[in-house]
């Protein structure tokens, strides 16, 4: 991939804000077994999903009568589920800024934000393996099929295998296919 190609790639994975295709990205992990189950939904908790919305309200408590501490602002965004209440989530982002959320601003597409600048996309999941492409901090990516260390990713038209420890949105011993 010459200069050119790779200043390309990475302008297309800035631009994270664009529509795209997540049907084969939904959730597909598997539980590990004896995980807690969530009272309302039997699904497991902790869990990651993703704002539906374009902008959700995040309550203090769960119900329109306690008060507003946050308004997250991107559609897409990975939070984590910690517990539910009725037709209410408690939920957090990676710097741990959270509260109540209707479940209805929420989507069980999974999503992930790349931690680090310049995080390499590679076309195999092997550290030495060349990259298809390089993403910022900060992009939110769709997440596909996960290996013990490796987890594949698409944004802005470009995919490529990333490791765990470089995104947020995975637990570390979550495996999809």
């Amino acid at each position: 991939m010459n200069s050119f190609s790779r200043a390309v790639a990475v302008v297309l994975l800035m631009a994270a804000t664009a529509v795209f295709s997540a049907s084969s990205f939904a959730d597909v992990s598997k539980p590990a077994p004896g995980t807690k189950r969530g009272p309302v939904t039997n699904l497991p908790l902790p869990r990651f999903v993703s704002m539906k919305a374009d902008k959700g309200n995040v309550r203090r408590g769960p119900g329109l009568s306690h008060r507003v501490d946050w308004v997250f602002t991107h559609k897409h965004m990975p939070l984590e589920i910690t517990a539910e209440y009725g037709n209410w989530r408690r939920v957090r982002d990676m710097d741990g800024a959270g509260g109540w959320m209707h479940y209805s601003l929420l989507s069980g597409v999974r999503t992930v934000i790349i931690l680090k600048d310049y995080t390499p996309l590679r076309i195999t999941p092997a550290v030495g393996a060349d990259p298809n492409a390089y993403a910022e901090q900060g992009v939110i990516a769709f997440l596909g099929k996960c290996l013990p260390e490796w987890c594949r990713v698409r944004a802005g038209g470009e995919s490529g295998w990333v490791l765990k420890t470089e995104i947020w949105g995975v637990r570390p011993d979550e495996l999809r296919d």
